[in-house]
């Protein structure tokens, strides 16, 4: 029987060849640049192994996206059973799954949020927050995070870092402006320098390496988004699903957003979903003309099944109690670690599972990653500060994993550093 990783390619030489020339030859190159020439074969829980047979615990989980694990068998049984019935339906009519999902996801996330929308991608929901609060805003203008991601369609890589922006003839001054992470003053007078439509913002935004909002900075930019009739749109597509702790990283912060996205993991690793909490003046579009935004695969009937279990599988007590213990011993384990490495492991980002490890130089994080590869962990650097290393472990890691996972990133640290 033909190796079915290898989709019908001689060997993993073959493959990489194929994929620079047909795929993305940059990004192929760059990896195998950084000595990460990995091409995944064998996935399961949160253990990825290479085609040539190189196993790593995966705490990049691309974003969240495998928070419960790679081919979680719960997950793949709700996907399965519900293709015994359905497929993605049809986006025009009302559909009992993609209601009952709704309602669940209210139920979870409380008010003020009184409606759900649905995309294929967090890129694509993003894109339909920013149309949902120009329309109940009747502006046009956007206040993001400096070095913020939030995707690479039309409107939400115009939200992004100018290295992504510019590169598609997407930034607009005077559409989107940004402010700097933490600064209260820069984001008062951007508000009050035109009216606008909204702020988004990651809780924490990942791919600038997890730095935390300061105490009471959420609340303080709700405040002022009440000040101007400025709508709140939380992107919590990396920070949501229990990883910090909270069903929404937002809600730690005492905030409440008019839109909250989530994407990533709500399906599993298994089917593309994403969604929109709104409250009832940001979905006003959906009362004034529900033909407005449509996408077909947008709220699948199949997907709302894989979404429905991985909500069951994400909140039930279990779940969130070993969220609870490996929070606490990792942030144990980490502090150990930092305090015999502080001159080259000079920092701790952490807010739940949620964490960004900063190191003495511009691109320390690249050889911490190069060496946790070499030892059987997979985690990225931050792209658009790469002095941290991206640390995501999954929500259901046991304690002896976890105590695997320190020491191969002490052992990492330790052959890494350059003092």
């Amino acid at each position: 029987m033909a190796n079915p990783y290898l989709a019908g390619f001689e060997s993993k030489s073959d493959i990489l060849a194929a994929s620079e020339k047909f795929w993305n030859p940059d990004k192929t190159r760059f990896w195998q640049s950084v000595d990460v020439p990995l091409v995944i074969g064998k996935r399961e829980g949160y253990v990825l192994t290479d085609v040539n047979g190189h196993e790593l615990i995966d705490v990049h989980l691309n974003g969240g996206t495998y928070n419960l694990g790679h081919r979680n068998p719960d997950v793949i049984a709700a996907l399965t059973d519900a293709l015994q019935y359905f497929d993605i339906g049809n986006h025009h009519f009302p559909s009992p799954s993609r209601t009952a999902l709704a309602v669940k996801l209210l139920k979870l996330s409380g008010k003020p949020f009184e409606r759900v929308a649905y995309a294929t991608s967090g890129s694509e929901a993003i894109d339909l927050a920013i149309k949902s609060a120009r329309y109940a805003t009747k502006r046009r203008r956007i206040i993001s995070i400096r070095k913020a991601y939030h995707g690479h369609t039309g409107l939400a890589v115009a939200t992004g870092d100018e290295r992504f922006s510019q590169l598609f003839l997407a930034d607009r001054p005077e559409e989107f402006v940004q402010a700097p992470f933490n600064d209260l003053d820069a984001m008062q007078a951007a508000l009050k320098a035109e009216p606008t439509a909204a702020v988004i913002m990651e809780t924490i935004p990942a791919t600038y390496g997890f730095p935390l909002p300061a105490s009471g900075y959420l609340a303080e930019i709700r405040r002022m988004c009440d000040e101007t009739g400025t709508l709140y749109i939380a992107d919590e597509v990396q920070t949501g699903l229990m990883r910090s702790g909270a069903l929404w990283a937002v809600s730690r912060q005492d905030v409440r957003p008019d839109i909250l996205v989530t994407s990533k993991g709500l399906g599993g690793g298994i089917y593309p979903f994403g969604a929109l909490l709104l409250t009832k003046q940001a979905s006003g579009w959906l009362e004034q003309d529900g033909f407005a935004h449509m996408s077909t695969f947008s709220g699948s009937e199949v997907g709302c099944y894989v979404a429905n279990a991985v909500l069951d599988l994400t909140t039930r007590p279990e779940t969130v109690a070993n969220v609870q213990a490996i929070i606490a011993r990792f942030a144990t384990g980490l502090a150990g670690i930092h305090s015999r490495h502080a001159d080259w492991f000079v920092g701790i980002r952490q807010e739940g599972l949620i964490i960004g490890l900063e190191f003495a130089t511009a691109e320390g994080a690249k050889p911490v990653m190069r060496e946790l590869y070499r030892r059987g962990v997979w985690a990225i650097f931050s792209t658009l500060d790469p002095r941290v290393l991206q640390f995501k472990p999954g929500l259901l890691l046991q304690s002896g994993q976890v105590d695997d996972i320190l020491q191969r990133l002490e052992d990492a640290i330790t052959a890494s550093s350059p003092f």
